[in-house]
Protein backbone atom coordinates (compact mmCIF):
# COMPACT_ATOMS: atom_id res chain seq x y z
CA UNK A 1 0.00 0.00 0.00
CA UNK A 2 1.21 3.75 -0.60
CA UNK A 3 1.42 4.63 3.02
CA UNK A 4 3.88 7.48 3.16
CA UNK A 5 4.24 11.14 2.19
CA UNK A 6 7.19 12.46 0.73
CA UNK A 7 7.40 16.09 1.49
CA UNK A 8 9.55 18.78 -0.70
CA UNK A 9 11.04 21.20 1.57
CA UNK A 10 12.77 24.05 -0.79
CA UNK A 11 15.16 26.75 0.92
CA UNK A 12 17.14 29.81 0.40
CA UNK A 13 20.51 27.54 0.57
CA UNK A 14 19.47 24.01 -0.30
CA UNK A 15 16.72 21.83 -1.30
CA UNK A 16 15.65 19.10 0.72
CA UNK A 17 13.42 15.86 0.78
CA UNK A 18 11.80 13.56 3.45
CA UNK A 19 9.99 10.66 3.80
CA UNK A 20 6.87 10.49 6.52
CA UNK A 21 5.54 6.78 7.24
CA UNK A 22 1.45 6.56 8.36
CA UNK A 23 2.40 7.27 11.82
CA UNK A 24 3.93 10.82 10.48
CA UNK A 25 7.70 10.15 11.34
CA UNK A 26 10.82 11.15 9.39
CA UNK A 27 12.40 7.53 7.95
CA UNK A 28 14.57 8.99 5.38
CA UNK A 29 15.75 12.29 4.03
CA UNK A 30 17.67 14.05 1.07
CA UNK A 31 19.61 16.90 0.59
CA UNK A 32 21.68 19.29 -1.47
CA UNK A 33 23.02 22.46 -0.98
CA UNK A 34 22.80 25.00 -4.33
CA UNK A 35 24.98 27.90 -5.24
CA UNK A 36 23.65 31.62 -3.91
CA UNK A 37 24.46 34.60 -6.66
CA UNK A 38 25.16 38.24 -5.27
CA UNK A 39 25.96 40.37 -8.61
CA UNK A 40 25.74 43.65 -6.76
CA UNK A 41 25.26 44.64 -3.59
CA UNK A 42 22.03 44.12 -1.91
CA UNK A 43 21.22 41.72 -5.02
CA UNK A 44 20.48 37.86 -4.36
CA UNK A 45 19.48 35.24 -7.04
CA UNK A 46 19.01 31.53 -7.25
CA UNK A 47 19.71 30.15 -10.85
CA UNK A 48 15.97 28.76 -11.32
CA UNK A 49 16.87 25.10 -12.61
CA UNK A 50 18.91 24.94 -9.68
CA UNK A 51 15.83 25.43 -7.27
CA UNK A 52 14.17 22.02 -9.57
CA UNK A 53 16.95 20.03 -10.32
CA UNK A 54 18.22 19.72 -6.62
CA UNK A 55 14.49 19.12 -5.13
CA UNK A 56 14.23 16.11 -7.74
CA UNK A 57 17.60 14.90 -6.93
CA UNK A 58 17.14 15.19 -3.32
CA UNK A 59 13.54 12.97 -3.16
CA UNK A 60 15.62 10.27 -5.08
CA UNK A 61 17.91 10.27 -2.44
CA UNK A 62 15.07 10.05 0.17
CA UNK A 63 13.55 7.14 -1.38
CA UNK A 64 16.58 5.38 -2.08
CA UNK A 65 17.62 5.94 1.82
CA UNK A 66 14.21 4.50 3.07
CA UNK A 67 14.40 1.94 0.24
CA UNK A 68 11.53 2.98 -1.35
CA UNK A 69 9.68 3.66 -4.64
CA UNK A 70 7.63 6.73 -5.83
CA UNK A 71 4.54 3.38 -6.32
CA UNK A 72 5.01 3.23 -2.44
CA UNK A 73 4.09 6.86 -1.84
CA UNK A 74 0.43 8.01 -1.17
CA UNK A 75 0.92 11.80 -1.66
CA UNK A 76 3.57 14.74 -2.09
CA UNK A 77 3.91 17.90 -0.30
CA UNK A 78 5.59 21.10 -0.90
CA UNK A 79 6.93 23.99 1.08
CA UNK A 80 9.07 26.81 0.36
CA UNK A 81 11.18 29.79 0.38
CA UNK A 82 8.61 32.43 0.47
CA UNK A 83 8.46 35.64 -1.92
CA UNK A 84 11.40 34.50 -4.16
CA UNK A 85 9.66 35.43 -7.80
CA UNK A 86 10.06 33.52 -10.77
CA UNK A 87 9.15 34.56 -14.08
CA UNK A 88 8.98 31.49 -17.20
CA UNK A 89 7.75 30.98 -20.57
CA UNK A 90 4.27 29.47 -20.43
CA UNK A 91 5.19 27.25 -23.74
CA UNK A 92 8.71 26.45 -23.03
CA UNK A 93 9.21 26.34 -18.84
CA UNK A 94 11.96 28.39 -19.41
CA UNK A 95 12.62 31.26 -16.65
CA UNK A 96 13.22 34.75 -18.38
CA UNK A 97 15.59 35.41 -15.54
CA UNK A 98 16.96 34.01 -12.42
CA UNK A 99 14.91 33.46 -9.08
CA UNK A 100 14.78 36.93 -7.47
CA UNK A 101 15.19 35.67 -4.05
CA UNK A 102 13.34 37.12 -0.86
CA UNK A 103 16.30 38.82 0.89
CA UNK A 104 16.90 40.84 -2.20
CA UNK A 105 16.66 44.89 -1.83
CA UNK A 106 17.32 46.07 -5.65
CA UNK A 107 13.78 47.64 -5.51
CA UNK A 108 14.22 49.59 -2.12
CA UNK A 109 14.59 52.78 -4.13
CA UNK A 110 11.26 51.86 -6.79
CA UNK A 111 9.12 51.07 -3.53
CA UNK A 112 10.45 54.23 -1.78
CA UNK A 113 8.77 56.06 -4.51
CA UNK A 114 5.67 54.41 -4.61
CA UNK A 115 5.54 54.57 -1.20
CA UNK A 116 5.32 58.59 -1.49
CA UNK A 117 2.60 58.32 -4.53
CA UNK A 118 0.57 55.38 -2.89
CA UNK A 119 -1.53 54.96 -0.29
CA UNK A 120 0.28 52.44 1.66
CA UNK A 121 -2.51 51.99 4.36
CA UNK A 122 -4.87 51.08 1.55
CA UNK A 123 -2.07 48.69 0.28
CA UNK A 124 -1.76 46.77 4.22
CA UNK A 125 -5.42 47.02 4.83
CA UNK A 126 -6.13 44.50 1.51
CA UNK A 127 -2.41 42.33 1.90
CA UNK A 128 -1.73 42.83 5.37
CA UNK A 129 2.19 43.36 4.24
CA UNK A 130 4.15 46.49 3.62
CA UNK A 131 5.41 48.49 0.74
CA UNK A 132 8.67 46.71 0.60
CA UNK A 133 11.09 44.68 -1.66
CA UNK A 134 10.71 41.70 0.75
CA UNK A 135 7.70 40.74 -1.01
CA UNK A 136 7.11 39.64 -4.76
CA UNK A 137 5.32 42.05 -6.84
CA UNK A 138 8.16 44.92 -7.29
CA UNK A 139 10.18 41.94 -7.90
CA UNK A 140 8.10 40.88 -10.60
CA UNK A 141 8.13 44.45 -11.83
CA UNK A 142 11.47 45.14 -11.94
CA UNK A 143 11.90 42.04 -14.14
CA UNK A 144 9.35 43.10 -16.79
CA UNK A 145 10.73 46.14 -16.80
CA UNK A 146 14.51 45.26 -16.97
CA UNK A 147 14.48 42.37 -19.01
CA UNK A 148 13.94 42.79 -23.00
CA UNK A 149 10.77 42.16 -24.13
CA UNK A 150 9.82 41.07 -21.02
CA UNK A 151 6.85 43.51 -20.74
CA UNK A 152 5.38 42.69 -24.19
CA UNK A 153 5.46 38.90 -23.80
CA UNK A 154 3.65 38.86 -20.49
CA UNK A 155 0.71 41.43 -22.00
CA UNK A 156 0.38 38.92 -24.74
CA UNK A 157 0.06 36.04 -22.17
CA UNK A 158 3.30 34.15 -22.95
CA UNK A 159 5.14 34.55 -19.38
CA UNK A 160 3.78 33.28 -15.66
CA UNK A 161 4.66 34.18 -12.45
CA UNK A 162 4.94 32.30 -9.54
CA UNK A 163 6.61 31.86 -6.29
CA UNK A 164 9.19 28.43 -5.82
CA UNK A 165 6.05 26.56 -4.96
CA UNK A 166 4.45 27.60 -8.39
CA UNK A 167 7.36 26.91 -10.72
CA UNK A 168 7.65 23.74 -9.01
CA UNK A 169 4.56 22.32 -9.25
CA UNK A 170 4.21 23.56 -12.76
CA UNK A 171 7.23 21.48 -13.68
CA UNK A 172 6.60 18.14 -11.98
CA UNK A 173 2.93 18.25 -13.14
CA UNK A 174 4.05 19.18 -16.86
CA UNK A 175 1.73 22.77 -16.67
CA UNK A 176 -0.12 23.04 -13.94
CA UNK A 177 -0.25 26.87 -12.65
CA UNK A 178 -1.42 27.23 -9.23
CA UNK A 179 -0.13 28.05 -5.66
CA UNK A 180 -2.01 28.25 -2.06
CA UNK A 181 -3.72 30.77 -0.37
CA UNK A 182 -0.53 31.28 2.09
CA UNK A 183 2.32 31.44 -0.85
CA UNK A 184 -0.19 34.20 -2.60
CA UNK A 185 -0.31 35.79 0.39
CA UNK A 186 2.93 37.22 0.37
CA UNK A 187 3.12 38.79 -2.97
CA UNK A 188 1.68 42.07 -2.19
CA UNK A 189 -1.16 41.31 -4.77
CA UNK A 190 -3.90 38.86 -3.18
CA UNK A 191 -6.31 40.27 -1.15
CA UNK A 192 -6.49 38.50 2.34
CA UNK A 193 -9.65 39.84 3.30
CA UNK A 194 -11.89 38.80 0.47
CA UNK A 195 -9.47 35.70 -0.69
CA UNK A 196 -8.51 36.56 -4.37
CA UNK A 197 -6.11 38.57 -6.78
CA UNK A 198 -6.67 42.12 -6.52
CA UNK A 199 -6.77 44.00 -9.69
CA UNK A 200 -6.34 47.27 -7.74
CA UNK A 201 -3.20 46.19 -6.92
CA UNK A 202 -2.00 44.77 -9.99
CA UNK A 203 -3.02 47.83 -12.01
CA UNK A 204 -0.91 49.72 -9.11
CA UNK A 205 2.33 47.45 -9.86
CA UNK A 206 1.71 47.05 -13.59
CA UNK A 207 1.47 43.27 -13.64
CA UNK A 208 -0.72 41.53 -15.88
CA UNK A 209 -3.47 39.07 -14.55
CA UNK A 210 -2.53 36.64 -16.86
CA UNK A 211 0.89 35.85 -15.09
CA UNK A 212 -0.60 35.00 -11.61
CA UNK A 213 -1.69 31.33 -10.88
CA UNK A 214 -5.01 29.88 -9.70
CA UNK A 215 -4.95 29.97 -5.65
CA UNK A 216 -6.18 26.71 -3.54
CA UNK A 217 -6.39 25.98 -0.08
CA UNK A 218 -3.21 24.83 1.74
CA UNK A 219 -4.30 20.62 1.62
CA UNK A 220 -5.91 20.70 -2.27
CA UNK A 221 -5.69 19.02 -5.02
CA UNK A 222 -2.53 20.09 -6.62
CA UNK A 223 -2.58 18.11 -9.60
CA UNK A 224 -0.33 14.75 -10.24
CA UNK A 225 3.62 14.49 -11.09
CA UNK A 226 4.68 13.32 -14.32
CA UNK A 227 5.01 9.21 -14.50
CA UNK A 228 8.61 9.58 -15.52
CA UNK A 229 9.92 11.49 -12.93
CA UNK A 230 8.81 8.82 -10.33
CA UNK A 231 7.48 5.85 -11.89
CA UNK A 232 4.06 6.64 -11.07
CA UNK A 233 1.67 9.79 -11.32
CA UNK A 234 2.07 10.89 -7.37
CA UNK A 235 -0.79 13.43 -6.35
CA UNK A 236 0.65 17.08 -4.80
CA UNK A 237 -1.86 17.25 -2.31
CA UNK A 238 -0.13 20.17 0.33
CA UNK A 239 1.23 23.59 0.03
CA UNK A 240 2.22 25.91 2.15
CA UNK A 241 5.25 28.60 2.46
CA UNK A 242 7.54 27.42 4.68
CA UNK A 243 6.96 29.49 7.65
CA UNK A 244 3.48 28.38 7.36
CA UNK A 245 4.22 24.82 6.77
CA UNK A 246 6.14 25.20 10.09
CA UNK A 247 3.33 26.43 11.89
CA UNK A 248 1.55 23.13 10.71
CA UNK A 249 4.03 21.42 12.03
CA UNK A 250 4.07 23.06 15.64
CA UNK A 251 0.62 22.45 15.30
CA UNK A 252 0.06 26.07 16.49
CA UNK A 253 -3.93 25.33 15.48
CA UNK A 254 -5.70 27.66 18.30
CA UNK A 255 -5.22 31.44 18.90
CA UNK A 256 -2.98 32.47 20.57
CA UNK A 257 -0.13 30.30 20.06
CA UNK A 258 3.58 30.92 18.81
CA UNK A 259 6.34 29.56 16.94
CA UNK A 260 9.59 30.84 15.42
CA UNK A 261 11.46 29.34 12.98
CA UNK A 262 15.30 30.18 12.72
CA UNK A 263 16.76 29.04 9.74
CA UNK A 264 18.85 31.36 6.95
CA UNK A 265 16.58 34.05 8.60
CA UNK A 266 14.11 34.09 11.58
CA UNK A 267 10.42 34.26 11.61
CA UNK A 268 8.69 33.97 14.28
CA UNK A 269 3.95 33.90 13.82
CA UNK A 270 1.05 34.19 15.93
CA UNK A 271 -1.86 32.39 15.42
CA UNK A 272 -4.33 35.02 15.81
CA UNK A 273 -7.58 32.73 14.58
CA UNK A 274 -10.26 34.47 11.77
CA UNK A 275 -9.37 37.71 13.12
CA UNK A 276 -6.95 40.11 10.92
CA UNK A 277 -4.76 41.42 13.74
CA UNK A 278 -3.32 45.16 12.37
CA UNK A 279 -0.06 45.49 13.84
CA UNK A 280 0.91 48.56 15.66
CA UNK A 281 4.52 47.59 15.78
CA UNK A 282 4.78 47.36 11.97
CA UNK A 283 4.25 43.17 12.14
CA UNK A 284 2.88 41.70 8.92
CA UNK A 285 -0.71 40.45 9.38
CA UNK A 286 -0.55 37.11 7.09
CA UNK A 287 -2.85 33.90 6.30
CA UNK A 288 -1.07 31.04 8.85
CA UNK A 289 -2.71 28.17 6.54
CA UNK A 290 -6.16 27.98 4.99
CA UNK A 291 -8.57 24.73 4.79
CA UNK A 292 -11.48 23.86 2.91
CA UNK A 293 -11.68 27.48 2.23
CA UNK A 294 -11.39 29.18 5.62
CA UNK A 295 -8.11 30.83 6.35
CA UNK A 296 -6.78 31.08 9.50
CA UNK A 297 -4.65 34.05 10.02
CA UNK A 298 -1.26 35.09 11.88
CA UNK A 299 1.12 37.99 12.88
CA UNK A 300 4.33 37.55 11.72
CA UNK A 301 7.95 39.23 12.57
CA UNK A 302 10.43 38.70 9.71
CA UNK A 303 14.16 38.72 10.40
CA UNK A 304 16.65 38.57 7.39
CA UNK A 305 19.66 37.02 8.61
CA UNK A 306 20.11 34.74 11.41
CA UNK A 307 21.81 31.17 9.95
CA UNK A 308 22.94 33.76 7.18
CA UNK A 309 25.18 35.28 9.88
CA UNK A 310 26.54 31.84 10.72
CA UNK A 311 27.76 31.23 7.44
CA UNK A 312 28.77 34.52 6.98
CA UNK A 313 31.10 33.48 9.77
CA UNK A 314 32.17 30.15 7.92
CA UNK A 315 32.34 31.85 4.23
CA UNK A 316 32.76 35.02 5.11
CA UNK A 317 35.54 35.23 7.96
CA UNK A 318 36.38 31.88 7.91
CA UNK A 319 36.18 31.80 11.73
CA UNK A 320 34.98 28.03 11.53
CA UNK A 321 34.71 25.46 9.22
CA UNK A 322 31.45 24.09 9.99
CA UNK A 323 28.20 25.97 11.45
CA UNK A 324 28.27 23.19 14.27
CA UNK A 325 31.71 24.72 16.12
CA UNK A 326 29.73 27.95 16.46
CA UNK A 327 28.56 27.23 19.94
CA UNK A 328 31.67 26.07 21.31
CA UNK A 329 33.68 28.72 20.11
CA UNK A 330 31.19 31.57 21.34
CA UNK A 331 31.49 29.86 24.64
CA UNK A 332 35.42 30.41 24.92
CA UNK A 333 34.26 34.63 24.52
CA UNK A 334 35.53 37.12 27.02
CA UNK A 335 32.49 37.66 29.65
CA UNK A 336 33.55 41.20 29.96
CA UNK A 337 33.59 42.29 26.37
CA UNK A 338 29.64 43.29 25.20
CA UNK A 339 30.01 43.06 21.66
CA UNK A 340 27.02 43.20 19.49
CA UNK A 341 26.44 42.34 15.94
CA UNK A 342 23.57 43.72 14.37
CA UNK A 343 23.29 41.60 10.98
CA UNK A 344 21.79 44.23 8.83
CA UNK A 345 23.22 42.54 5.88
CA UNK A 346 20.53 43.06 3.72
CA UNK A 347 18.67 45.49 5.79
CA UNK A 348 16.66 45.79 9.02
CA UNK A 349 13.29 43.40 8.97
CA UNK A 350 10.58 43.33 11.37
CA UNK A 351 9.52 45.46 13.34
CA UNK A 352 11.98 48.27 11.69
CA UNK A 353 11.81 47.84 7.93
CA UNK A 354 15.24 49.99 7.05
CA UNK A 355 16.26 48.57 3.77
CA UNK A 356 19.40 50.45 3.46
CA UNK A 357 20.65 49.40 6.82
CA UNK A 358 24.12 47.31 6.47
CA UNK A 359 25.31 45.53 9.48
CA UNK A 360 27.75 46.37 12.07
CA UNK A 361 29.62 45.43 14.73
CA UNK A 362 30.08 47.33 17.97
CA UNK A 363 31.88 47.05 20.88
CA UNK A 364 34.98 45.94 19.80
CA UNK A 365 38.71 46.11 21.93
CA UNK A 366 41.96 45.16 21.02
CA UNK A 367 41.36 41.61 22.66
CA UNK A 368 38.33 41.18 20.95
CA UNK A 369 38.65 37.63 18.38
CA UNK A 370 36.52 35.09 16.70
CA UNK A 371 34.74 33.87 19.83
CA UNK A 372 33.26 37.19 20.62
CA UNK A 373 32.39 37.60 17.57
CA UNK A 374 30.86 34.09 17.37
CA UNK A 375 29.07 34.72 20.56
CA UNK A 376 27.87 38.07 19.35
CA UNK A 377 26.28 36.17 16.47
CA UNK A 378 24.56 33.84 18.30
CA UNK A 379 22.96 37.29 20.62
CA UNK A 380 21.83 38.81 17.74
CA UNK A 381 19.66 35.83 17.05
CA UNK A 382 18.17 35.93 20.39
CA UNK A 383 17.73 40.08 20.58
CA UNK A 384 15.82 40.07 17.20
CA UNK A 385 14.13 37.25 18.63
CA UNK A 386 13.06 39.83 21.98
CA UNK A 387 12.29 42.62 19.22
CA UNK A 388 9.37 40.36 17.38
CA UNK A 389 7.83 38.57 20.87
CA UNK A 390 7.76 42.03 22.57
CA UNK A 391 5.96 43.62 19.49
CA UNK A 392 3.47 40.52 18.83
CA UNK A 393 2.76 40.72 22.59
CA UNK A 394 1.85 44.05 22.29
CA UNK A 395 -0.22 43.85 19.45
CA UNK A 396 -2.08 40.82 20.72
CA UNK A 397 -3.20 42.46 23.77
CA UNK A 398 -4.60 45.34 22.22
CA UNK A 399 -6.75 43.24 19.96
CA UNK A 400 -8.11 41.33 22.87
CA UNK A 401 -5.96 38.53 22.75
CA UNK A 402 -6.71 36.63 25.73
CA UNK A 403 -4.66 32.91 26.64
CA UNK A 404 -1.81 31.96 28.72
CA UNK A 405 1.36 33.90 28.86
CA UNK A 406 3.18 32.76 25.84
CA UNK A 407 5.75 29.73 25.61
CA UNK A 408 7.90 29.89 22.36
CA UNK A 409 7.91 26.56 20.15
CA UNK A 410 11.07 26.46 18.21
CA UNK A 411 12.75 24.48 15.26
CA UNK A 412 14.91 25.16 12.35
CA UNK A 413 18.09 24.39 11.53
CA UNK A 414 19.59 26.14 14.25
CA UNK A 415 17.74 24.99 17.59
CA UNK A 416 19.73 22.18 17.63
CA UNK A 417 22.56 24.50 19.38
CA UNK A 418 21.28 24.34 22.98
CA UNK A 419 23.62 27.59 23.58
CA UNK A 420 21.21 29.58 21.00
CA UNK A 421 18.23 28.22 22.30
CA UNK A 422 19.37 28.71 25.92
CA UNK A 423 20.25 32.39 25.57
CA UNK A 424 16.96 33.25 23.59
CA UNK A 425 15.19 32.18 26.79
CA UNK A 426 17.38 34.62 28.63
CA UNK A 427 16.78 37.32 26.65
CA UNK A 428 13.18 36.68 26.17
CA UNK A 429 12.47 35.77 29.72
CA UNK A 430 10.02 33.52 28.66
CA UNK A 431 10.31 29.22 28.63
CA UNK A 432 11.36 28.04 25.03
CA UNK A 433 10.50 24.83 23.89
CA UNK A 434 11.88 22.65 21.13
CA UNK A 435 9.97 19.91 19.68
CA UNK A 436 10.77 16.29 19.49
CA UNK A 437 10.71 17.18 16.04
CA UNK A 438 12.32 19.94 14.60
CA UNK A 439 12.27 19.01 10.90
CA UNK A 440 8.56 20.86 11.22
CA UNK A 441 8.68 22.70 7.98
CA UNK A 442 8.87 19.57 6.41
CA UNK A 443 6.30 17.64 8.72
CA UNK A 444 3.58 20.53 8.31
CA UNK A 445 3.92 20.36 4.29
CA UNK A 446 3.86 16.40 4.87
CA UNK A 447 0.82 16.90 7.26
CA UNK A 448 -1.65 18.86 4.73
CA UNK A 449 -0.57 16.54 2.04
CA UNK A 450 -1.03 13.44 4.49
CA UNK A 451 -4.72 15.16 5.41
CA UNK A 452 -6.00 15.92 2.12
CA UNK A 453 -5.07 12.29 0.39
CA UNK A 454 -6.49 10.70 3.96
CA UNK A 455 -3.55 9.42 5.16
CA UNK A 456 -3.51 11.76 8.68
CA UNK A 457 -5.98 12.23 10.51
CA UNK A 458 -7.82 15.58 11.92
CA UNK A 459 -5.83 18.89 12.67
CA UNK A 460 -7.04 18.35 16.69
CA UNK A 461 -5.96 15.06 16.47
CA UNK A 462 -2.55 15.82 15.19
CA UNK A 463 -1.99 18.39 17.19
CA UNK A 464 -2.56 15.54 20.65
CA UNK A 465 0.79 13.86 18.79
CA UNK A 466 3.10 17.15 19.53
CA UNK A 467 5.81 16.34 21.84
CA UNK A 468 8.47 18.69 23.70
CA UNK A 469 11.98 17.46 23.57
CA UNK A 470 13.70 20.00 25.47
CA UNK A 471 11.84 23.13 27.46
CA UNK A 472 14.93 25.96 28.16
CA UNK A 473 13.99 28.21 30.80
CA UNK A 474 16.07 31.92 31.65
CA UNK A 475 18.72 31.86 33.69
CA UNK A 476 19.45 34.97 34.39
CA UNK A 477 18.10 38.39 36.05
CA UNK A 478 15.82 40.53 34.77
CA UNK A 479 18.42 43.15 35.57
CA UNK A 480 20.78 41.52 33.56
CA UNK A 481 18.35 41.05 31.02
CA UNK A 482 16.80 44.15 30.32
CA UNK A 483 20.79 45.52 30.75
CA UNK A 484 21.68 43.57 27.70
CA UNK A 485 18.87 44.39 25.51
CA UNK A 486 19.34 48.02 25.54
CA UNK A 487 22.78 47.87 24.20
CA UNK A 488 21.20 45.94 21.22
CA UNK A 489 18.42 48.66 21.04
CA UNK A 490 21.05 51.30 21.11
CA UNK A 491 23.04 49.51 18.63
CA UNK A 492 19.98 49.07 15.89
CA UNK A 493 19.58 52.67 16.59
CA UNK A 494 22.63 53.32 15.34
CA UNK A 495 22.90 50.69 12.47
CA UNK A 496 19.65 52.42 10.91
CA UNK A 497 19.58 54.41 7.89
CA UNK A 498 17.19 57.23 9.49
CA UNK A 499 18.53 58.22 12.72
Amino acid sequence: MSDYILAIDQGTTSSRAIVFDQAIRAVASGQEEFEQHFPQSGWVEHKATDLLDTALRSCHAALREAGLSGRDIRAIGITNQRETTLVWDKHSGEAVYPAIVWQDRRTARWCDKLRANSDESRIRGKTGLLLDPYFSASKIAWILDNVDGARARAEAGDLLFGTVDSWLIWHLTGGRHVTDATNAARTLLYNIRDGHWDEALLDLFGIPASMLPEVLDSADDFGHCKESLFGKAIPICGVAGDQQAATVGQACFQPGMLKSTYGTGTFAVLNTGKEIVTSGNRLLSTIAYQLNGQPVYALEGSIFIAGAAVQWLRDGLGIINQASETGALARQADPNQNVYLVPAFTGLGAPYWDADARGALYGMTRNTGPAEIAKATLDAVAYQTRDLIEAMRQDWKTAGGVGEEMTLRVDGGMVQSNQTLQGIADILGAPVDRPETIETTALGAAYLAGLQSGLYPDPDSFAQQWRCERRFEPQIDKATRDARYRGWLDCVRRTRSNT
